[in-house]
């Protein structure tokens, strides 16, 4: 008997140690344990987050609650780390727990399970003020089903016993540490989130001689991720970065501005830029962050009538009466305070009219644009300088190849005399058999002429291209 007595007594003894071991007290980090945070953000909606924070671990196992992360975080892209520290910490599991408490979710937990219901006085008549009830079922309302009787209408409040375990107030990652020491460490905690994008915007006034433009570039930083980043270092990469399962944008509710020195570097195969300073980027808010700043530069306005290479295959009646003529401005990244490479963005430039108010021109996107490459924006038609076009003669020379032949008159309302590019993409092999002013062949597929048009005027081109679509020596169609 002494000796079942030792071995009961035994048991118990191991059994407290085991007990603490295979289940941990819960302690709780937020933003209040923080060290530091780093938001390196792409520019595809996609955020990499490092959050570094304080905290104090035993040796052995440890139940972590990360509170205050990204409620879109990817929970298989979480990576915590020692932050150089010599303990060994190893993650033995981890929980993202983004079933927030509210009231509709908390219903849904306890289906299946009692609940206390306090009836309002006017509705309780003979029935007991409390009633225990099991709720059955939330689809499309709540169904009770007490002692004597089935409801679907709840007119009271229900107390419940206690909340369900793992039910969090705010996304939360659960974290199984094995330590192998105690003491006061910090922990660096990384994370791919969605719900954090950004763009550039460039906004530019052109000079009223319209020979320059001074030009500045924003940031616009978009967070939707459901948390907020006080004091982050932020970070931006511009490039087409390859994701699986690209992040989804939302619409905003707050807009902010700051102004902010901006460094930039190359980084592998995309562009990195890294704020002087911190900033805070609170959740539901659009931030915009000063890129750039450049005065001076020059520009370069076109007039251009581009046509399309199906007209060369077929006999065609009028082409056009009132065709537009695009409005273009170019200028070179490059030189001044230009020659960064720009992140691709919307341009809108503004001119002052004679009264001295801005008025808007016209915007463009662009494509990331490296150092000492043509930004080239379509700003619109012109409203004076109009062209017309027509096929004068069409004839096959052979069942794959034809000479056709056209007149375009290009017409100028204005007071001063234009200078008009046409723009002719012609497929397959050509040449120009005839014409009335000399073209440029501009690319392997494309003859552009300068077309000169007097103030209140118009000007005819008129030429004959020879194409043909078939390989060498055969009438096989290309």
């Amino acid at each position: 008997m002494q000796r079942i007595r030792f071995i009961t007594v035994a048991l118990l003894l191991f059994a407290i140690p085991l007990q603490i071991i295979a289940d941990p007290p819960e302690r709780t980090t937020t933003t209040a344990d923080r060290q530091s945070i780093n938001l390196t953000v792409y520019n595809g909606g996609t955020a990499l987050i490092h959050d570094r924070r304080t905290l104090r671990l035993d040796d052995g196992l440890n139940r972590i609650a990360w509170r205050d992360v990204s409620a879109q975080m990817d929970p298989t892209s979480a990576l915590v780390d020692g932050g150089g520290s010599a303990n060994a910490i190893r993650v033995v599991e981890q929980n993202f727990n983004f079933d927030l408490l509210d009231p509709s979710a908390l219903l849904d937990k306890y289906v299946g399970q009692e609940v206390t219901v306090v009836h309002e006085a006017r509705f309780a008549g003979e029935r007991d003020a409390r009633e225990r009830a099991r709720i059955l079922s939330t689809n499309g309302g709540i169904v009770l089903q007490y002692r004597d009787r089935i409801e679907t209408q709840l007119r009271g409040y229900i107390i419940f016993p206690a909340s369900p375990k793992n039910f969090r107030d705010r996304p939360t990652l659960d974290l199984d540490l094995d330590s192998g020491e105690s003491g006061t460490t910090a922990l660096d905690l990384s994370y791919l989130t969605s719900g954090l994008s950004w763009r550039a915007d460039y906004v530019g006034v052109v000079s009223s001689d319209q020979r320059h433009l001074s030009l500045t570039g924003l940031v616009t930083l978009s967070n939707t991720s459901g948390a907020s980043y006080e004091n982050a270092r932020l970070q931006l990469v511009a490039g087409n970065v390859n994701v699986v399962g690209p992040p989804s944008l939302y619409a905003m509710k707050t807009i902010a501005r700051v102004t902010s020195n901006v460094q930039q570097e190359n980084y592998f195969e995309y562009h990195l830029y890294t704020l002087a300073r911190p900033t805070s980027i609170l959740d539901k808010q659009t931030k915009q962050l000063t890129l750039l700043a450049a005065r001076g530069i020059p520009i370069h306005e076109t007039l251009e009538l581009r046509g399309s290479p199906e007209y060369y295959r077929n006999a065609d009646s009028d082409i056009g009466a009132r065709l537009p003529v695009g409005a273009y401005v170019t200028f070179e990244n490059r030189g001044g305070d230009l020659g960064i490479p720009l992140p691709g963005g919307i341009v809108r430039l503004y001119k002052s009219d004679s009264r001295g108010l801005s008025q808007f021109m016209g915007s463009d996107q662009i494509d990331h644009t490296p150092r000492n490459e043509t930004v080239r924006l379509h700003l619109g038609d012109s409203f004076d300088v109009t062209a017309r076009k027509r096929q004068t003669e069409f004839r096959f020379s052979s069942a794959c190849s034809a000479d056709s032949s056209y007149q375009i008159v290009v017409a100028n309302a204005k007071t001063v005399a234009q200078n008009v590019l046409v723009v002719e993409p012609i497929p397959g092999d050509w040449q120009i058999v005839d014409e009335n002013v000399s073209h440029v062949k501009s690319s392997a597929f494309t003859a552009t002429w300068n077309l000169r048009v007097p103030a209140d005027s118009r000007s005819m081109l008129t030429y004959t291209a020879r194409v043909s679509w078939c390989y060498e020596g055969t009438d096989q169609a290309r």
